[in-house]
C-alpha cells in the first residue's frame, strides 16, 4: 500500500470525480484510475463506484476514508519532522574507531559536540579490528588500514604515516639504527595485526618481519611497552603524536627507507542521504586533525634532521 495511492483515494473522496481529482493532483485521469485500482487490489475490496460522470464511495470506502486521512497526516508530520532535523544534529550517531585513536583524538571532541546538540546521542565502539559497519548499523567508521570493501564510501581526513619510534632511554642505551638492515640488531615490538613493518625504498615497497621478545594485540600495549624501553615500535602518527610532542617517545628515521604512508579515513555505508549528525562529526574531526600541528613535519622530515 503506497502513500501516493492513498493520497489519490483521499482526493477522489473529496472531489467525487476522477477527472477533478486528477486536476488537483496534477495527474492524468488514467493514472488516477490506475492508482485507485492498485489500492483496491492491495486492500482486497472495492473502495468506489465509478460512472462516466461521478464517483461514490462504497461502504468499505467510507470505512477506510478516516484511516486514509490519518495515514496521510502521519506521513506529512513525519516528513516535516525529518525536514526540520536536517538543520541540526539529532538522533543516535554510531561511530567505530581504533582504540587509541578514539581515546586520544575522538573522545575530546564528543562532549562539546553533545553540548552544542542536545538532541544528539553517541554510541562509540572502540576496536582495533575491522567491523562490518553495514551489518552493525554503524553510521561512520574511522579507519587507518587500507579500505578493502569497494562498496563502502571513504573520505580521507588527514595523513597518518607510520612512524618508527623508541623511548629516549632505549636510544641512549642502544643507539639508533640509521638504515633498515640495522633493525635486526634491535628488539622490535610487534603488533599482532601488523607483524610485518612496511616501508618504501626508491618508490618500491619493502617489508620486514618485526622480531623481538615482546608483542601485543593492542596499540595501547605496544605504545606502553615502547615508552618503557622494551624496543622499537612501528605505530601510526596519530597513535604517538602526543608522546612525540611531549618527548616520551622519539621518532626514528632511516637513511634508506620511508615508513608506509597511510591516512585517517572516514568510511560510510552509503553516500545517499547522509544524516546531518554524520556530516557534522566528520567535519569536526577533520578540522581537529588539521589544527593539530606536526603531521607535515613527520612526513617531510629527513633522517639528517633527527637529533640524537
Amino acid at each position: 500500500m503506497q502513500i501516493s495511492d492513498i493520497e489519490v483515494f483521499a482526493a477522489i473522496a473529496s472531489c467525487r470525480s476522477l477527472s477533478e481529482a486528477a486536476r488537483r493532483l496534477g495527474l492524468s485521469p488514467m493514472a488516477v484510475s490506475r492508482r485507485l485500482a492498485a489500492l483496491e487490489n492491495d486492500l482486497g475490496v472495492r473502495l468506489a463506484h465509478r460512472t462516466t460522470r461521478s464517483v461514490s464511495l462504497t461502504p468499505e470506502g467510507e470505512v477506510f476514508l478516516p484511516h486514509a486521512k490519518t495515514m496521510l497526516h502521519a506521513s506529512e508530520t513525519a516528513r516535516a519532522t525529518l525536514k526540520a532535523d536536517t538543520s541540526s544534529a539529532s538522533g543516535i550517531l554510531r561511530i567505530t574507531a581504533p582504540s587509541v585513536f578514539g581515546q586520544t583524538i575522538i573522545m575530546p571532541l564528543l562532549p562539546v559536540l553533545m553540548r552544542e546538540n542536545p538532541a544528539l546521542s553517541i554510541d562509540l565502539t572502540l576496536s582495533d579490528s575491522i567491523v562490518d559497519i553495514a551489518g552493525l548499523g554503524i553510521d561512520v567508521a574511522i579507519r587507518i588500514a587500507t579500505l578493502r570493501d569497494s562498496a563502502l564510501v571513504a573520505r580521507s581526513l588527514a595523513p597518518n604515516p607510520r612512524v618508527v619510534c623508541a623511548s629516549p632511554d632505549y636510544l641512549a642505551r642502544h643507539g639508533k639504527p640509521s638504515v633498515l638492515d640495522e633493525l635486526s640488531q634491535h628488539p622490535c615490538i610487534a603488533l599482532h595485526a601488523t607483524p610485518y613493518w612496511s616501508f618504501t625504498r626508491d618508490g618500491e615497497p619493502v617489508a620486514i618481519r618485526a622480531q623481538g621478545p615482546f608483542s601485543a594485540n593492542s596499540v595501547e600495549a605496544v605504545r606502553t611497552a615502547c615508552k618503557q624501553g622494551l624496543g622499537l615500535a612501528m605505530l601510526t602518527y596519530w597513535d604517538v603524536q602526543q608522546e612525540i610532542s611531549q618527548g616520551s617517545l622519539r621518532q626514528v628515521d632511516f637513511d634508506d627507507v620511508i615508513p608506509e604512508q597511510l591516512s585517517v579515513t572516514a568510511v560510510l555505508p552509503t553516500r545517499q542521504r547522509v544524516p546531518p549528525r554524520v556530516r557534522l562529526f566528520i567535519d569536526r574531526l577533520e578540522a581537529a586533525l588539521r589544527n593539530k600541528a606536526g603531521v607535515a613535519e613527520v612526513i617531510t622530515r629527513r633522517p639528517s634532521q633527527d637529533v640524537d
